[in-house]
């Protein structure tokens, strides 16, 4: 097991010649490879720098650079205008569709008793450990899987070997590892490097992905003072440690942590990378921590236009919508729908304020009603916009005539939370 770069800091800032320069350096100690498959994330990763690094990956491998899967986990597939826009002049062709739903295979089982250690007792299914073909079968003699760390609502920080088992993962191992973070508990879990999903895919990885070589190349991105986003490390390894340096670093520049509790936040969500409340949630998920009891968030979503962006998933969202976890977790008791689509379950519970403070959804595409039926209160995109214009506000407080405002320009970027809250 190595470590093949290491390099960032709360103020560093990293070039495209430097990226590059680092990251070839990296893959030459790797050694020659012949047949390569890159696993980068796909657009609602698009300020994470992969798509970036997956060009310079192709640049240097040429030919042996073999493929490209899109660790897409539930997503839809990305159009070739995205795939245009994340990853520059790399040939479509090259790149493959992940569907969770078929295109996988079981490599082996987290056996039910542990799932039911770390849960409390709460839960007591086994996880299996599941991943696209490609990866298991496809004869690579290098898996790069390549990614962004950050705080993450369902593993605490994103990426490493999450990647692989959730981003090209499949049903059931989706469904029971956002469940198990879901029923443990987001809030305990957010920001947090070690916590029982992060056991659960580690045990999986530990004995089941060992014949596979991957190799882990993770960004931490951080907000420049001047507001634009700044590449703060990278890190390439082949085991935990450079997950672990990672998520180091993210905690010092992606988590917010704040004196007081927010009264009143305003999150903008980019057109080009939020289309459903299933990514477009991450404004609940990545703010409830710093939201006073009784706040109100408005989310403003100029392109969201659906609930889930698996068919499946919307129609359960549609039906059962954010209620809280109590009526969760009796819908899924009491609904075998919903007890077969245990992520889409835990979607259910992220996305609920649990009554604690009011959700106003502003989205450009769906209806007062559409809205309203989910649990949501519904506000109008254009006078909001008008309102809270994200192109006059700075991030954090600014005073909108004489109204106190947190503005947040994009979610998935960091995570927030009172002191108090968290402590």
């Amino acid at each position: 097991m190595s470590l093949y770069l290491a390099q960032g800091s709360p103020d560093a800032e990293f070039t495209p010649e430097e990226l590059k320069a680092l990251l070839f350096e990296a893959l030459g100690k790797l050694g020659a490879r012949k047949r390569v498959l890159a696993v980068p994330p796909d657009q609602t990763r698009f300020h994470s720098r992969a798509g970036e690094l997956t060009g310079f990956a192709w640049e240097y491998y040429g030919e042996h650079l073999a493929a490209i899967l899109p660790a897409l986990g539930t997503h839809a597939a990305m159009s070739p205008e995205q795939l245009t826009r994340m990853y520059g002049a790399i040939p479509h062709h090259l790149f493959h569709v992940h569907n969770w739903r078929s295109d996988v295979e079981t490599l082996g089982e987290v056996p039910a008793e542990f799932i039911h250690e770390v849960s409390e007792g709460k839960l007591n299914y086994a996880y299996p450990a599941q991943v696209n073909r490609m990866i298991s079968r496809g004869g690579y003699d290098l898996v790069l899987s390549i990614g962004q760390v950050v705080p993450h609502e369902v593993i605490g920080m994103a990426n490493y070997n999450k990647n692989i088992l959730v981003g090209a993962g499949g049903v059931d191992g989706i469904n029971r590892s956002h469940y198990l973070g879901a029923v443990y508990g987001m809030e305990r879990i957010m920001g947090r490097a070690e916590n029982p999903v992060r056991a659960v895919l580690n045990y999986a990885a530990d004995r089941f992905l060992g014949d596979i070589p991957i190799a882990y190349v993770q960004t931490v991105v951080g907000r420049a003072p001047d507001g634009s986003l700044a590449l703060r490390g990278i890190y390439v390894g082949d085991d935990a440690e450079c997950f672990h340096l990672a998520a180091e670093l993210s905690l010092k520049v992606n988590f917010e942590m704040l004196d007081q509790p927010i009264r009143k936040a305003v999150v903008y969500l980019d057109p080009h990378e939020f289309h459903s409340t299933w990514l477009g949630n991450k404004a609940i998920y990545r703010t409830r921590m710093a939201l006073a009891d009784d706040a109100e968030l408005i989310v403003l979503a100029p392109a969201v236009e659906e609930f889930g962006e698996d068919p499946t998933i919307d129609r359960l969202i549609r039906k059962y919508g954010y209620r809280g976890t109590p009526a969760t977790l009796d819908a899924v008791k009491n609904n075998a729908d919903l007890a077969a689509d245990l992520s889409a379950a835990a979607h259910l519970i992220h996305g609920s304020s649990e009554g604690r403070f009011k959700i106003t959804w502003c989205p450009g595409k769906l209806t007062r009603e559409e809205v309203e039926g989910v649990g949501f209160r519904y506000g109008e995109l254009g006078p909001m916009m008008q309102r809270y214009n994200p192109e006059k506000l700075h991030h954090g407080y600014n005073n909108v005539d004489g109204e106190e405002i947190f503005f947040i320009s994009n979610p998935g970027l960091g995570l927030w939370a009172y002191r108090g809250r968290f402590e």
